[in-house]
């Protein structure tokens, strides 16, 4: 029969394992399937952005168990730790605040080291039993005691600032309930009372120090029948099924670790004050409630489909959303970007490196003006707006100054002067590509036969690179594609090519081609 009892315990264990294994452990406000219809109205709101506030999730019961450590706090001095238990459910209000209903079931024992008059000490419970009233007694009792209590909680620690959850839950609560009690006291042995081992223990050894040997000593001597009603039964209280009824207050806290995704072990401490002294027996003179401390370890299971709940909500920070919806925007409405263009060119404001150009001129991809000789002088301003390089540099209106006549005969003394009417040639365009489009090899191609024919002429490469680094060397190597394509593709000699870069003469994205006299 025992065996099926365990059989039985272990079938329930297996079955409460697999109802919590199917909590959900994720919660998105966008899931209609946790939300109850009822609240279905303001979901949609939520969706719609009429209502800032999605609509509280279900969420699963929690179902646990416990054991512990039973103890009653009472005039005698002496108590001995007892086993307990306890059962609960309990339901989340919201993310803080939830309700549990709890039974408690401890035995508490306890056997006082410190002798008393029988008379003194007022127990008929003694003196009904054969004691005299000069006789010594020390006071014993074990009380069965039952509490079923209705307990608010307040998660303390799942409202998280800088990390996404927790496996831990920091709880404290407190509630009310009825506590029903049975006490009886061990007056009386197999051979009648103690009252010659009562009366054999000096009173003056009767010391904190001593004890531990006095209660060995009265433990040794005494049974464990504890066959004597206790004075408040059925005297001072009526009672009910054998137990007095009474109300009762409690304050707890504890600390719940996460095991799986839907078990947490609980460590947790409950004080519970008794409105009655005779929880222990003969109550102390002084004592006008009784208290009693239930110190214990348990396992609780998430109970319900993760379909259609989430988990506990105490486990769940309620700020997930909002940081990732600042992160990662899925709901709020963002207003259309304003980028401002304060001079009209078509370069924004952040990207504009010339912000003030005046309006109908055309700009480059960092707005400023063109200059499409590289004089220096934008072409909106350039009276002469193709100037040769040997005619710079120019004056304020673009125009350059060419050497006179007499200049170029003297240079005849000294060298062979050659022309070329090789004409104007084109520029190549980039467009933030390094390699050369078809467009350009074209381009190359009708250069490389006008310089065949023109066998006087050379030509220069020039580009344009802004300050960086990156851009000149972005430059250097288109200049260079072109001379390499010009000597490898079109048969030009490498001595009729030059290169050049220079830094903010144009548009970076224009390389240009001129000829010249060789």
């Amino acid at each position: 029969m025992e065996s099926k009892n365990y059989k039985f315990l272990l079938v329930a264990v297996f079955a409460l394992l697999s109802l919590g294994s199917m909590a959900q452990q994720t919660y998105s406000v966008f899931d209609s399937s946790v939300i109850k219809s009822t609240r279905m109205a303001q979901q949609n709101e939520f969706w719609h952005n009429t209502y800032n506030f999605p609509a509280k999730p279900r969420d699963q019961f929690e179902f646990g168990v416990s054991a512990g450590l039973f103890d009653v706090s009472s005039g005698v001095s002496s108590r001995l730790l007892a086993p307990g238990f306890s059962a609960h459910l309990r339901k989340a209000l919201g993310y803080v605040i939830s309700m549990r209903l709890q039974y408690t079931y401890g035995v508490a024992q306890g056997l006082n080291y410190i002798g008393y008059k029988a008379g003194a000490a007022g127990n008929d419970a003694y003196l009904n039993n054969g004691y005299g009233q000069n006789d010594q007694i020390f006071e014993n009792y074990r009380a069965k005691v039952q509490d079923l209590s209705l307990e608010m909680l307040a998660s303390l620690n799942n409202i998280l600032f800088h990390k996404q959850k927790t496996n831990t839950s920091i709880f404290i609560g407190g509630g009310f309930g009825m506590t029903a009690y049975h006490t009886k006291i061990n007056a009386l042995g197999a051979n009648g009372n103690y009252r010659d081992l009562w009366n054999s223990i000096p009173v003056n050894e009767q010391t904190h120090r001593n004890r531990r040997e006095i209660i060995r000593k009265l433990r040794a001597g005494m049974d464990k029948t504890y066959e004597t009603e206790a004075p408040n039964h059925g005297t001072r209280y009526a009672t009910q099924n054998g137990n007095t009824l009474r109300p009762s207050f409690s304050a707890l806290m504890g600390i719940a670790f996460k095991l799986s995704k839907s078990v947490n072990l609980a460590l947790e401490d409950k004080f519970t004050m008794l409105h009655d002294a005779y929880l222990a027996g003969n109550p102390s003179p002084l004592q006008r409630y009784n208290t009693y401390n239930y110190a214990s370890a348990g396992l609780n299971f998430n109970l319900g489909n993760k379909a259609t709940h989430v988990e506990p909500e105490w486990w769940i920070n309620p700020l997930d959303y909002a940081y990732s919806e600042l992160s990662n925007p899925r709901h709020m409405k963002l207003p259309k970007p304003i980028l401002d263009d304060t001079d009209g060119d078509g370069v924004i404001d952040q990207l504009d490196q010339c912000p003030n150009t005046p309006a109908g001129v055309a700009v480059n991809a960092h707005g400023c003006p063109l200059d499409t000789d590289g004089d220096g002088v934008p072409d909106y301003k350039d009276k002469e707006l193709i100037t040769p390089t040997y005619c710079q540099p120019v004056d304020a209106d673009g125009v350059g100054k060419c050497p006179e006549p007499e200049c170029c005969k003297t240079m005849a003394t000294t060298q062979t002067v050659s022309t070329c009417t090789i004409g104007d040639l084109p520029s190549i365009s980039f467009k933030n590509k390094r390699g050369l489009s078809s467009d350009a090899k074209a381009m190359l191609a009708t250069i490389a036969s006008k310089m065949k024919s023109s066998a006087t002429c050379a030509i220069t490469v020039t580009g344009y690179p802004a300050a960086s680094k990156a851009s000149q060397a972005e430059c250097n190597k288109r200049i260079n594609d072109i001379k390499n394509y010009l000597i490898e593709k079109e048969g030009i000699s490498a001595d009729r090519i030059t290169t050049n870069c220079e830094v903010g003469g144009g548009d970076a994205s224009i390389v240009d081609i001129k000829g010249v006299a060789k």
